[in-house]
């Protein structure tokens, strides 16, 4: 039986994702895969820290070695490349000044950040003094940072309580240095919920839709910005790549809003409609 030769511009879409794994398999980098593939991409990883973690909380972190995690980003970018990066869990700072190197030096255009602080089930995943060298090192790179209401209150010190401070919020961690913030706004009570995604020079939109009542809410954050990377990668532009995005956590979420996994927050249902793996012929 012949095969096609192959084609040496044919490659699939790639995206990576530099987060710390869920041993529960519903966020982290586990999330992150589920969703590229969900989406047509190639997914590949880089790990920051190994979590003791299911649907009830996370019982231990074990950080992975700045050294570790260079091995890894530079064993993907210089061999398979990269199309666009998720960031997730960054728990220490050399873990964040590794990052923003490799960033640097191999001149990622597309870059998703996820402020990842706290888990969905209250647990703290970051270090104070981490928060700044993050701020300073990733915010400037990032071509949009995810940061949902407790994760924004952290960086700003001080909390948002109402629809109507999403946006002064957003323009504030405009000004400490992101290029857009999509302020997630599913912590402010009732039957709506809205995010905001700012630029610094465009018009602020609102994405809104009806709250689903379900407990399987974990790793929401960790797979919206895995598809916003993804869709980023696959040639959208930002406004279009968060409305496509939300609309794929949207549909995992009422997909799986029935089904119990675990005794706490179960997962999305990442692959209720998986899409092909997408090849593109690139110059």
């Amino acid at each position: 039986m012949s095969h096609p030769a192959p084609h040496p511009n044919r490659r699939y879409t790639r995206v990576l994702s530099i987060a710390g794994s869920d041993s529960g398999g519903g966020a982290g980098i586990q999330a992150d895969l589920k969703t590229f593939a969900a989406l047509g991409c190639y997914g590949m990883t880089a790990i920051t820290a190994l979590t003791a973690q299911n649907t009830l909380g996370v019982s231990a972190i074990h950080g992975v070695p700045p050294e570790m995690l260079k091995a890894q980003l530079c064993a993907v970018f210089d061999d398979i490349g990269v199309d666009a990066v998720k960031i997730g869990m960054l728990h220490a700072p050399d873990i964040v000044r590794t990052v923003a190197w490799a960033l640097k030096h191999h001149g990622v255009k597309q870059i998703v950040l996820d402020p990842v602080m706290v888990a969905t089930s209250g647990d703290a995943l970051i270090t104070p003094p981490t928060v700044q060298v993050l701020v300073n090192e990733l915010f400037p790179l990032a071509t949009v940072i995810t940061p949902n209401l407790d994760e924004a209150a952290l960086l700003l010190g001080r909390p948002i309580q109402a629809a109507g401070e999403l946006e002064a919020a957003a323009r504030e961690l405009l000004a400490m240095g992101a290029r857009a913030v999509l302020l997630k706004g599913g912590h402010l009570p009732g039957d709506e919920v809205a995010d905001l995604l700012v630029t610094g020079d465009g018009p602020v939109h609102r994405f809104a839709s009806r709250r689903i009542a379900t407990r399987n809410t974990h790793g929401t954050g960790c797979t919206l910005s895995s598809a916003i990377a993804s869709y980023l990668a696959l040639g959208e532009p930002l406004e279009q790549a968060v409305a496509l995005a939300r609309g794929y956590i949207l549909q995992a979420i009422e997909q799986g809003a029935d089904v119990v996994t675990g005794a706490g927050h179960g997962p999305l249902n990442h692959g209720f409609a998986p899409q092909p793996q997408r090849k593109s012929v690139r110059a």
